[in-house]
């Protein structure tokens, strides 16, 4: 017991250690990032006018209100949220395709996905916008969801049947022998199980969502990267827009990844419980 409580505190300690490590390291290469940016702009004459940035995120006028930048999130979040519920539904079905029975399953399955992912998303998004919006009279908005659930499908087909191929066979031979149904099947004990294990590049594919959703600027949506764009053209403001900006992506992303990594826990101590 003594060595077990010995080994306990050793093991703290060099958490500890690596901890306050990685926060040293951190705080140093921001600093050196800091310092690399004012002497950057010293030399080009950059006059840098941070305080105006906070008008950007929220106003107070009438009380407390999103500025540009935050309307132009909320687009996003909006955007994002759509394209991901989507994305899971398309590569869900494509996965299914995939690994169908039926010749002609797969092969539009297989089709669908090699045309998406060597293709570039711009393109794709273009093409809806310009060419299948107008045919089925879709908004702006529906046409980036649509191009980037798409997109993203393709790749949440490939994570998710990783997943489902991951698992024992002797899942699908019990479930059968319950006399379950194959939706049942995949319903209660396939896709439970698969999704646990894929959790980690699903969240992954989450945060590219996320990071690929700033190209529907390109079509005229007042996105976060949109209002950042219109915001420096009229202000000129260029370095602390866009540091600004990006450090709104960050914090989304980092928010996702850390979600995910609570999920993880979770999962680990039910899995232990049982």
């Amino acid at each position: 017991m003594a060595g077990d409580g010995c080994t306990f505190a050793y093991t703290t300690a060099l958490k500890g250690r690596r901890a306050i490590g990685h926060i040293a390291a951190y705080t140093l290469t921001m600093a050196g990032l800091a310092w690399f940016l004012a002497e950057g702009s010293q030399k080009l004459g950059y006059n840098w006018q941070w305080y105006q940035v906070p008008k950007y995120l929220f106003t107070w006028q009438d009380g407390i209100g999103p500025g540009l930048l935050i309307q132009g999130l909320w687009v996003t979040f909006k955007i994002t949220g759509a394209s991901l519920l989507l994305a899971f539904a398309v590569g869900l079905l494509t996965a299914l395709g995939r690994m169908s029975r039926s010749f002609a399953a797969r092969l539009v399955a297989r089709t669908y996905m090699e045309i998406t992912r060597n293709s570039p998303l711009l393109i794709q998004l273009f093409f809806i916008y310009f060419v299948i919006a107008p045919l089925l009279d879709l908004q702006a908005f529906w046409a980036a969801v649509w191009a980037l659930s798409l997109f993203e499908g393709a790749y949440v087909s490939e994570i998710l049947r990783a997943g489902i191929t991951s698992l024992d066979k002797g899942q699908f031979e019990a479930a059968r022998s319950l006399g379950m149904s194959s939706f049942s099947t995949y319903r209660y004990v396939i896709l439970p199980q698969a999704i646990r294990r894929v959790l980690p590049p699903l969240t992954g594919q989450a945060i590219s969502l996320v990071k690929d959703s700033a190209l529907v600027s390109t079509i005229a949506i007042f996105d976060l990267t949109m209002q950042g764009q219109a915001i420096v053209a009229e202000t000129f403001l260029t370095f602390e827009i866009w540091f600004t900006v990006a450090a709104i992506y960050l914090a989304v992303t980092l928010t996702l990844s850390q979600a995910v990594v609570f999920l993880e826990k979770r999962t680990r101590i039910n899995n232990n419980i049982h």
